[in-house]
């Protein structure tokens, strides 16, 4: 908007931007640990931030393993980006990964574009289908070795949905055709591309006010067009009765998903990964663990059913193994979290580091220090994150295809010039700024 000329106000509710994509030095000074989002393949690979030439602002760093998957201290896949190594990563699987994740690489382009007649429909008309099936289902029909059934159902299980459930294998195509540009993470913490975004604001002469809590409309100055970054649930408090009931009542239906327990580790050295899975998971800045699918399945379904998975599956990553620059000599990062119940304040160090310490024998040894946010801290620190939702909302097979409602223009309220912006609206979570890009496109065009 700043770009295309109209004078632009942005209201932070709290005293640092960046939301889910804050970085801060709760370790110690120049130890810089992301808050929540820490790796970016949506971003790497967004239309939006192409467009306003974010890569001349960020330093992307991009690993040569996207993710690797730790079955046990003796077994880990990595997957690497580009193609050249997909026979060495999948063996008898290479060709089906081919086939069936890879085939629709320029769909993520389309999804994750502007909404319209695809660009590449042929690619849209193979992911749609697919997209659609039950993770469990895509995989037996998909994959041969257990191994790589196992790998992409932990990509997939990113979105917290069971593995049975209609739809929970689009984010497993999505993110899964994103391993061949690459996962990457932004030198200097994920702060940086708020920073980023938030200078491109600032040199196009628009302003930024942090400590500015809304609680209702009439406390918002006047202003032609308006766009709240906020979840369904927000967006119906502020606005009140000036959404007509029908809208309001759809925004109630909205659902949220599971939340998410993280627990930060600063470390005197580097995890010791086991011999056996060192090479894949020493090259990357994303790590999955998860004996089996069993493991996987069991831990979504739990969380779907509201209980605390036993032995949930993890996601984690080690970024100064990527950017030294993130802390002092000697000095090392990681995180990881596991998926728990909406509104769980259970604190789950205890099975991460177990799941960690069964990969990495030696790891509680090099443990310094931890940071623990469990699903309700994670909404305390961003409201959008309702129950711990860090995607502010369920990737539901309803909510895949209309969100927040159904609509043609998802972005855009009945009321005239008031917009929605946030991850609850499509192509969804992640830090890729296509919500925001979409409303203010919508935006333009109702100018």
């Amino acid at each position: 908007m700043a770009r295309a000329g109209r004078s632009v106000l942005v209201l932070e509710a709290a005293d640092q931007i960046g939301g889910g994509t804050r970085t801060d030095e709760a370790f110690g000074a120049g130890i810089r640990r992301d808050l929540c989002a820490a790796v970016h393949p949506t971003g790497y690979s967004s239309q939006a931030f192409a467009e306003l030439g974010l890569a001349d602002r960020v330093e992307w760093l991009v690993p040569e393993v996207s993710v690797a998957h730790v079955f046990d201290s003796d077994d880990g896949l990595g997957i690497h980006r580009g193609t050249d190594r997909i026979a060495d990563d999948f063996g008898r699987d290479a060709a089906a990964w081919r086939r069936g994740v890879l085939f629709g690489a320029d769909a993520a382009h389309d999804v994750f574009g502007m909404p319209g007649i695809p660009a590449h429909p042929l690619s849209m008309a193979g992911f749609g289908p697919a997209a659609l099936t039950p993770i469990d289902a895509f995989v037996r029909g998909a994959f041969r070795d257990e191994r790589t059934r196992t790998a992409f159902a932990a990509i997939a299980a990113h979105a917290g949905r069971p593995t049975t459930s209609l739809g929970s294998t689009a984010a497993g195509l999505l993110l899964g055709m994103l391993i061949e540009p690459g996962w990457p993470i932004a030198a200097g913490g994920s702060q940086s591309v708020a920073d980023a975004l938030a200078a491109i604001v600032v040199e196009r002469g628009g302003r930024i006010e942090t400590d500015c809590h809304i609680a209702r409309f009439a406390e918002l100055p006047r202003a032609d067009q308006i766009f709240f970054d906020v979840s369904p649930r927000a967006l119906a408090q502020i606005m009140g009765e000036r959404l007509p009931s029908r809208y309001a009542r759809a925004l109630d239906r909205y659902r949220y998903g599971g939340g998410v327990c993280k627990v930060d580790f600063l470390l005197h050295e580097p995890i010791p990964w086991a011999d056996g899975v060192a090479d894949a998971a020493t090259r990357t800045a994303t790590f999955h663990i998860a004996r089996d699918r069993a493991q996987i399945r069991g831990t979504e379904a739990a969380v779907d059913a509201g209980s605390v998975p036993d032995r949930p599956w993890i996601l984690g990553g080690e970024p100064t193994r990527i950017d030294p620059s993130r802390a002092p000599d000697g000095v090392h990062l990681a995180w990881s979290y596991c998926h728990v119940p909406s509104g769980c304040d259970v604190d789950m160090t205890e099975p991460i580091v177990a799941e960690i310490e069964r990969c990495a024998p030696g790891f509680r040894d090099v443990i310094v220090e931890r940071i623990v946010t469990t699903a309700t801290g994670f909404e305390a620190h961003n409201p959008n994150y309702i129950g711990g939702d860090i995607n502010c909302g369920a990737s539901t097979l309803t909510q895949l295809l209309a969100r927040p409602v159904p609509s043609l223009r998802p972005h855009a309220t009945p009321v005239p010039g008031v917009y929605l912006c946030s991850s609850a609206t499509a192509p969804g979570g992640g830090v890729h700024g296509m919500c925001g890009y979409r409303a203010a496109r919508t935006a333009l065009r109702d100018r």
